[in-house]
C-alpha cells in the first residue's frame, strides 16, 4: 500500500490518528443509528473516509467514522469478532455504577442525567465526524451524505461544536501537551534502555496491531481465514501471520460531552483572590498548571509555551502544585526517578531504597498511560473579565472531549481514575482535579473540595469549597477501524487491487 513509513500503512489508517485536522475549524459530529443495515453498509463502502496519507496542498475537508459495539452488531458483524474487543468497549462507558464512580460520573454527571449515551437504549451506533474549512461544511456534509443516507441511518443527535481556536472555554491555551507518535519506529520500548520521561510514544499506544510500550500486542479481534474467507481483505496479524487482524490500524475512540461552567469557575477564583485581577489570574494558573497563554509554570527550554519540561526539580509543587490539572493529566515521569542510572542504583530502587523524595514512587510511569486528544470546543467565548461580572451568561459551553487509545482501561480510564479523580494522587490529601474533580465526599465523610498550593516559605495555602466546574452530558466508547476493516464491516467481498497490506 502507498504511504508507508517503515511498516506503517498510512492509507489504511483513518487520518484522525495522525492529524488533528486543526486547520479544518468547521465541524459537525453526528451520532447515528443504523436504520437499514444493507443501505448502511453500502453507504460505508463508498464513504470518502480520510486517511493518514499526507497530501499537498492541505485538504479542505475530512471525514472520519467510528462505531460502538451496538453499532457493529447493528451492521451484522459477527459476535465472535466483537468478543475479541476489550470488555470496556463491549460493555460501554456507562455500563455499571462502579465504572461511573471511578470515572467521576456521579451526581449531576451520573449517566442517568446524560442527554445521550447514559442508558442502553441511548448509546448511538455510529459517530460521523465531518471537518471543513470555514464556509465549506454545509456543502461537504451534503456531498458526504448523498441520496441514500437517510435510508441508511437515523440521526440521533448532532453534537454542538464551535471552534475557539487554541483556547478552551475556561480561557486557557489548550492542546499543548500531546504525545508525539513514533511513526518511524526510532525509539525502543526496552525498559532497560528507556527509563526517562519522553514525549515520544510507539504507534501501538494509539493503534491496535502494533507493539505497545510494553513491547506487546494489545488484544483485539483476530479472524482465521479458514473460518471466514472474506477476512482475506484484512491485513495479516504481525504477531500471528496465519490469521487476519480486524483491529490493525484501528483505535478506540472515547467521546465525552463536557459542559464547562465558565462563570462559576472565574467567580470562585475571583472571590478567593479578593477581586484582584492579577491574583485571580495567578490562582487560576496554579489550578491549571499553565498561564492563560499556555506558558508552563515550570521553566522550559526554547519557546515559552514549550512542552519540553518535567516536574523533576519541583517535587513539592512550589512552582506547579502537585494537584494541578496538567500535572495530574501528564505527570511527566519515567520508569525510574532522577539519579537512577546504573545497575546498582536500579537494583537499590527496585528493592525500595534510595528515594530522594517520598513522592518519587507514588505515580505510575507516564508513558504507559498517555492518550491522544482530538476534541473540539463548543459555545461562545467568555473572557474572565466578563465571566466575573454579576449576571454573566451561563450558556452551553464546553468540550467534546475525544481521545484515541489502544487500551481504554490502561490509558483513558487509568488517567481519569488514578490521576484526575484520585484524592490521594502523588501524596495530596482530600482533593481531586481542580477542574474536572467531582468533589464527592469520601466514604468517611471527608471533603474533597480543596486545592493545596505549597509555598517555599510559610504554610501551604489551601483553597476550600471548590464547586464542580465540569459536568458530563454524554459519552460512549467507539472503535475507529482501519480502512480495510471498514470495508470488511461494509461487506466488501474481496481484496481490491492495490489495497493489500
Amino acid at each position: 500500500m502507498a504511504g508507508s513509513s517503515m511498516n506503517m500503512v498510512f492509507d489504511d489508517i483513518q487520518g484522525l490518528a495522525r492529524y488533528a485536522h486543526g486547520k479544518l475549524s468547521a465541524t459537525s459530529f453526528l451520532l447515528l443509528d443504523v436504520a437499514d443495515a444493507t443501505a448502511a453498509r453500502a453507504w460505508l463502502l463508498s464513504a470518502p473516509v480520510t486517511t493518514a496519507v499526507p497530501v499537498s496542498p492541505l485538504p479542505e475537508t475530512a471525514l472520519q467514522v467510528a462505531f460502538t459495539a451496538a453499532g457493529l452488531r447493528a451492521l451484522d458483524v459477527d459476535d465472535a469478532i466483537i468478543e475479541g474487543f476489550s470488555d470496556e468497549f463491549i460493555v460501554g462507558i456507562a455500563a455499571d455504577q462502579s465504572r461511573s464512580r471511578r470515572l467521576g460520573d456521579t451526581e449531576g454527571s451520573a449517566p442517568g442525567n446524560w442527554a445521550w449515551g447514559g442508558q442502553a437504549g441511548d448509546v448511538p451506533h455510529l459517530l460521523l465526524m465531518l471537518y471543513a474549512i470555514p464556509g465549506k461544511l454545509d456543502h461537504w456534509q451534503t456531498t458526504v451524505q448523498g441520496t441514500d443516507f437517510e435510508q441508511a441511518f437515523r440521526l440521533r443527535q448532532e453534537l454542538p461544536t464551535h471552534s475557539l481556536g487554541a483556547i478552551e472555554p475556561f480561557g486557557f491555551v489548550d492542546g499543548i501537551s500531546q504525545p508525539d507518535i513514533d511513526w518511524e519506529h526510532k525509539q525502543t520500548t526496552n525498559l532497560h534502555e528507556r527509563d526517562r520521561y519522553a514525549n515520544l510514544l510507539v504507534p501501538g499506544e494509539v493503534l491496535l496491531g502494533y507493539p505497545n510500550e510494553y513491547g506487546r500486542y494489545t488484544e483485539r479481534p483476530l479472524i482465521d481465514p479458514v473460518d471466514d474467507p472474506r477476512a482475506s481483505i484484512l491485513p495479516a496479524a504481525e504477531d500471528d501471520p496465519g490469521v487476519r487482524d480486524f483491529g490493525r490500524n484501528g483505535s478506540y475512540l472515547v467521546l465525552r460531552q463536557l459542559h464547562q461552567e465558565v462563570p462559576k469557575f472565574w467567580q470562585f477564583v475571583d472571590r478567593e483572590a479578593g477581586s484582584d485581577a492579577l491574583e485571580r489570574d495567578r490562582l487560576a494558573s496554579l489550578m491549571v498548571g499553565r498561564q492563560r497563554d499556555g506558558t508552563p509554570l515550570i521553566p522550559s527550554s526554547g519557546d515559552p509555551v514549550s512542552n519540553r519540561f518535567t516536574f523533576e526539580h519541583d517535587p513539592d509543587g512550589h512552582q506547579c502544585p502537585v494537584g494541578a490539572h496538567i500535572r495530574r493529566s501528564n505527570p511527566r515521569n519515567g520508569d525510574f526517578p532522577p539519579g537512577v542510572t546504573g545497575l546498582v542504583s536500579r537494583l537499590i530502587r527496585i528493592l525500595g531504597f534510595g528515594r530522594n523524595h517520598p513522592r518519587e514512587d507514588l505515580v505510575a510511569s507516564t508513558r504507559f498511560h498517555r492518550i491522544l486528544r482530538r476534541g473540539r470546543t463548543y459555545g461562545s467565548l467568555l473572557t474572565p473579565e466578563d465571566a466575573v461580572k454579576p449576571g454573566a451568561p451561563e450558556e452551553d459551553r464546553g468540550l467534546q472531549f475525544i481521545c484515541l487509545v489502544a487500551n481504554i482501561s490502561r490509558q483513558f480510564e487509568f488517567v481519569q481514575n488514578a490521576w484526575s479523580m484520585n484524592t490521594k494522587f502523588a501524596g495530596v490529601h482530600d482533593e481531586s482535579d481542580p477542574l474536572l474533580g467531582d468533589r464527592k465526599p469520601l466514604v468517611d465523610g471527608s471533603a474533597t473540595d480543596g486545592f493545596a498550593i505549597p509555598r517555599e516559605e510559610g504554610p501551604v495555602h489551601c483553597l476550600h469549597g471548590l464547586p464542580r466546574f465540569v459536568t458530563v452530558r454524554g459519552g460512549a466508547y467507539f472503535f475507529m477501524p482501519g480502512i480495510q476493516a471498514l470495508h470488511y464491516i461494509a461487506g466488501q467481498e474481496s481484496v481490491q487491487r492495490g489495497a493489500e497490506a
